[in-house]
């Protein structure tokens, strides 16, 4: 049990039976009245992002999650496949925990799982990952300065917006957090 002042960025407690993280929070001393604290919270596991607002001092449920590094090996249609680093114990997780990592996985990639006792609740990857351009229309000489953009598809299935200059092939740095092409990478 924590309070108010034990809010940060990355803390997850719990609200009405259902973990939060803390992804934004605010402390507020307004001139006239008592102060608060104004968060931003993702759900776990989903994504879903709610506002909520504490008063000063008030109590709150803090949660204890123990991280794992482990590998994805691979997924089927219900579940993905990962392997414990120290253990090698494997697990099969439920595709709603990746919802939000799965455009960014490939077989052995270094994933970081969230455990709440011994089950898992969140995964997390790198914060950039490089994935290579599988469709997009053919590039053209003299569209590298033009800052023009098309549609491309990466090996993934993630869809994202790149400059005219890339082509099949092409290795890309994607930001995980926003799912925005970064730069390209040469090999």
């Amino acid at each position: 049990m924590g309070s108010t002042s034990d809010i940060k960025n990355n803390v997850v407690m719990e609200l009405n039976g259902t973990l939060w993280k803390v992804v934004e929070f605010l402390h507020v001393k307004p001139g006239k009245g008592n102060a608060f604290v104004r968060t931003k919270l993702k759900k776990i596991p989903g994504g879903q992002v709610i506002e909520q607002t504490f008063r000063s001092g008030e109590k709150i449920d803090d949660v204890k999650l123990t991280a794992t590094e482990m590998t994805f090996l691979y997924s089927d249609e219900s579940h993905y496949h990962i392997m414990d680093n120290e253990t090698y114990e494997q697990i099969a997780l439920d595709a709603e925990l990746m919802t939000s990592v799965k455009d960014f996985l490939k077989e052995n990639d270094l994933i970081k799982v969230l455990f709440r006792e011994s089950t898992p609740v969140e995964v997390e990857v790198a914060a950039h990952v490089i994935l290579e351009v599988t469709e997009t229309e053919p590039g053209f000489r003299g569209d590298t300065a033009t800052g023009g953009s098309k549609p491309a598809i990466l090996e993934t299935g993630l869809k994202v917006t790149v400059p005219l200059f890339l082509n099949i092939g092409d290795k890309v740095k994607v930001d995980t957090r926003s799912g925005e092409y970064l730069e390209r990478v040469r090999a």
